[in-house]
């Protein structure tokens, strides 16, 4: 994604009259799954420490959960998809994928893309008229529960940079910001907190358009 299509949807503090809402959608990653001190150290906490007092960052974040309407634990059938509807957010960051590779949902792959647009369009319907970004999912150092990295890498990134294509979204390439650091990965899927902060400096330099 151009740094100009980036910057053209930036988030400028100025714009709002309110506290901004940002809701951060996604798996066991966003959850902060298997980070220490999850509570104080899962990237959408980091990030509203750092964005600061003008944003309100809350984490929707599912273990196990999938973008798919028809995987395992489709994340439209959340607590937490409701949870961030009622939100009402003005901007969206929606990492979901990952879980997405396991074979038991993989089979569903034809309906990835159509099941994000639909996502897309919900959270765009919203009455704050929220700004929305896609991410790439986190590198697999392993195969574990299911989860691919052949799946992520030919499978879910190019459906995910192909819909942002055709929607003029931008795409936060969360792949390659935490390629080439397993030390990151003590499980090999899930960020530790170091993990968790890049996460979220590259998440803040999208929603700025940095």
């Amino acid at each position: 994604m151009t740094t100009g299509a980036r910057r053209g949807q930036a988030v400028a503090p100025a714009d709002y009259d309110e506290t901004i809402r940002v809701a951060c959608v996604g798996d066991s990653i966003t959850f902060g799954a298997g980070i220490k001190d999850r509570k104080n150290d899962n990237y959408p906490v980091v990030l509203g420490r750092s964005l600061g007092e003008r944003f309100e960052v809350r984490n929707f974040g599912v273990s196990g959960a999938t973008l798919l309407k028809d995987g395992d634990l489709s994340y439209w059938k959340t607590p937490a998809f409701k949870a961030a509807t009622e939100f009402d957010p003005h901007v969206v960051v929606i990492k979901l994928g990952t879980n997405d590779t396991k074979p038991q949902n993989w089979k569903h792959a034809d309906e990835y893309a159509a099941d994000y647009e639909a996502m897309i369009d919900h959270f765009a319907a919203l009455p704050a008229k929220p700004k929305i970004w896609l991410c790439s999912p986190a590198p697999v150092y392993q195969t574990r529960w299911g989860i691919s990295e052949k799946s992520v890498v030919e499978g879910v990134i190019p459906k995910v940079q192909a819909l942002a294509r055709r929607r003029g979204l931008p795409v936060i390439d969360l792949y390659s910001v935490l390629s080439g650091k397993p030390e990151m990965f003590p499980d090999k899927i899930h960020p530790n907190a170091a993990g968790a902060r890049l996460m979220a400096e590259s998440v803040e330099a999208a929603i700025l358009g940095r």
